[in-house]
């Protein structure tokens, strides 16, 4: 657990690290509002007459849970996909550090030919920047990022995500920003299963062959924290796919988490930060830089550590219906989808998008814009938790 100090210490640490601006300070008009999309208020609609709807498979009772620690989760073909179907029993000793060091990254990527070129909403490819590693510990540097791992039909997985602050709990936040994909399959699927997240992942930087080995307070030195609620965007689950689209304008989720093991203090209080979400920012062509965090997996990467690409931003479009996204030039491959995209607003670090799909030659990596349905979605499940933790 972090003392008050070093609380203060890796707050003031996010603060000064990421020397980024954005040219303007309020909304445009595209993404104005803050009216919840379908998924945002479908969970808490479905009920049945006799009390809340449980979905097909998910347990009910202590031989279902059982049932369900000892493996039922792996039967794909009962597989929840509505925004209502979430849930994700706490398996304790799950995720133990092998486990993690075996998860692969979800991948996302887009050829160039089909991602907007040459669509007058859309900028010329950006130039390849060089991904940089984050200075450790990360608690000291980059407290609220960690990563967020899961289970799919294709085995263990691993993206990354952001502690944010939670205006329903001011300074005790639980919640986790992170990609659409990172917790749903999109059309052709449903929700992902064993989804947790952990802070500050490898602290120290071990390097990746020891992380399978090493004890449980070296990779996860704030905890496990499982997911006990998750929301997305209805038209991720809808259209989403993991070779790009228009669903990837939609990429993002919100995950509300709790301990493993337990405890009075929530995510915040123990990794001593978390970042605000600024809804609605300027478009590309009015932010000077962004800052894109994660732990990308995939080669010449191994997961094992934090790194973040700086760049001004351009615009990609892939409809003219659809919100236009953030690219930047960055060298980042999976692992880092879901990873927080930040600015520099008025002096405070601010998330303004997230990783949701790189090219084929992993040379940029593009995030969505978060307006009124990335609103809808965060203020749904703030509500939602907003008279517990």
């Amino acid at each position: 657990m972090p003392s008050i100090r070093r609380s203060a210490v890796a707050a003031a640490a996010l603060a000064a690290l990421l020397a980024v601006s954005a040219t303007a300070c309020g909304p445009s008009d595209d993404n104005a509002g803050s009216e919840p999309s379908a998924s945002a208020t479908a969970g808490d609609k479905a009920k049945a007459k006799d009390g809340l709807r449980i979905p097909d498979g998910v347990p009910t009772s202590l031989d279902d849970l059982k049932k369900w620690k000892d493996g039922a989760w792996r039967d794909w073909d009962n597989w929840a996909r509505k925004a209502s179907d979430f849930a994700n029993p706490v398996i304790k000793g799950f995720w133990q550090p092998s486990r993690m060091a075996k998860a692969k990254d979800a991948p996302n990527t887009v050829s160039t030919q089909s991602a907007g070129e040459g669509r007058p909403a859309t900028d010329p490819e950006p130039p390849a920047t060089r991904a940089k590693q984050v200075s450790r510990p990360y608690h000291l540097n980059m407290a609220p990022v960690g990563k967020v791992f899961f289970d799919s039909p294709e085995g263990p997985m691993v993206c990354s995500g952001t502690v944010v602050d939670d205006p329903a709990h001011p300074g005790k936040s639980n919640l986790v920003w992170t990609a659409g994909h990172c917790v749903h399959s999109g059309k052709k699927g449903g929700w992902m299963r064993n989804i947790v997240f952990v802070p500050s992942y490898n602290d120290n930087g071990l390097p990746a062959d020891r992380t399978q080995t090493a004890a449980s307070r070296e990779v996860a030195p704030y905890g496990v924290w499982w997911a006990d609620w998750s929301q997305t965007s209805s038209q991720w689950i809808d259209e989403g796919a993991h070779t790009g689209n228009v669903g990837s304008a939609y990429d993002f989720a919100v995950l509300h988490v709790k301990p493993e093991n337990g405890g009075g203090k929530s995510l915040e209080e123990t990794v001593g930060a978390s970042v605000p979400v600024w809804f609605g920012a300027p478009s590309a062509d009015r932010v000077s830089s962004i800052s894109a965090y994660g732990y990308p997996a995939a080669s010449p990467y191994d997961g094992a550590l934090m790194f973040n690409c700086l760049d001004r931003p351009g615009r990609l479009s892939f409809s003219p219906s659809a919100p236009t996204m953030y690219r930047i030039g960055c060298t980042m491959t999976g692992g880092s989808s879901g990873g927080g995209w930040f600015v520099n607003r008025g002096g405070k670090t601010v998330l303004v998008s997230n990783s949701s799909i790189g090219s084929n030659a992993h040379t940029w990596l593009a995030g969505p814009r978060l307006g009124s349905e990335a609103k809808g979605v965060f203020d749904a499940i703030s509500r939602k938790f907003a008279a517990g933790g």
